[in-house]
């Protein structure tokens, strides 16, 4: 498994990470296999939030004695200092742990959101108490518009950012070359999602894909452009769909090695020439 050092964390993580929305819905035998696939291909870093179904009660228990080893990742949406904190601590119980190392904003869509996360009651002051009391080790935040992330990072040095950096929309709009350009300025961890994703979400993928909230590349090679394109624009990690498939199909794009040649770039820009982007977003 590719790795890369982040200064932020002051450590070594897997370029691909495990989105604990790939356990939801599973049973508990199935998780801790998922889990155990996971480490033992390399995988070190992993993702979670409380709006992913059941993911947390499934992915706490298949951690058990692998905690030290691991860097986990949580999140919420709640912008109020009361319920951020509730989730959090809800959070910590069912994932088993006594700490995050890393904890951020979820989901921030507009300057709306960003406003009431920093207000006198927002969920901003969650994160700055847990983090005076050693529950959190990081702070960051994941965003899914230019300007909800342009504000976040000058109203606090965040260690890390999650956003949607898709081949079809920074080749068609540059959309997020703008934010990935401050990120790198700021020495931030960089996550990417929606690297491996074609399409808003279509009927079928109801049945076929319902965790993955946007329509997947579904052929492997145009799949392996695609990451090798984000990693190679900057993108530090990529977080694939949540199903356990394109997790694999990850992984094996990683122990391939990064490698984008300019063919590869006219392919994908062909692609995108006849896709509609995901981003930028019309309306929340």
């Amino acid at each position: 498994m590719l790795q890369i050092y982040s200064e932020r964390f002051g450590r070594n993580l897997s370029r691909v990470a495990f989105g604990g929305i790939v356990v939801a819905h599973e049973t508990q035998e199935d998780a801790n296999k998922y889990v155990e696939e996971a480490i033992d291909s390399g995988v070190n870093y992993f993702d979670i939030a409380p709006t992913y179904f059941d993911a947390e009660s499934k992915l706490g228990p298949a951690l058990r004695g692998k905690r030290k080893d691991i860097f986990l990742a949580c999140k919420t949406e709640d912008r109020t200092a009361s319920g951020s904190r509730k989730l959090l601590e809800e959070s910590l119980e069912k994932l088993e742990t006594d700490y995050f190392d890393l904890y951020q904003l979820h989901a921030v869509y507009d300057l709306e959101d960003v406003k009431k996360t920093f207000s006198p009651d927002g969920s901003f002051k969650t994160y700055l108490k847990a983090k005076e009391e050693g529950l959190i080790k990081h702070i960051g935040f994941s965003a899914h518009s230019t300007e909800a992330a342009l504000a976040l990072m000058e109203r606090y040095d965040f260690d890390s950012i999650m956003f949607p950096f898709n081949f079809a929309s920074l080749l068609n709009y540059g959309y997020g070359d703008d934010v990935l350009k401050k990120a790198k300025q700021k020495n931030m961890t960089v996550l990417g999602i929606k690297s491996m994703v074609l399409t808003s979400h279509q009927e079928s993928d109801k049945e076929k894909y319902p965790k993955a909230w946007y329509h997947p590349i579904e052929d492997f090679e145009l799949a392996k452009k695609a990451v090798n394109y984000s990693l190679d624009r900057g993108v530090d990690i990529i977080l694939p769909p949540g199903n356990i498939a394109q997790f694999r199909w990850a992984l094996k794009i990683m122990a391939q090695g990064l490698q984008l040649t300019a063919s590869d770039i006219d392919v994908l820009k062909g692609v995108a020439g006849l896709t509609t982007p995901l981003f930028p977003l019309k309306s929340r």
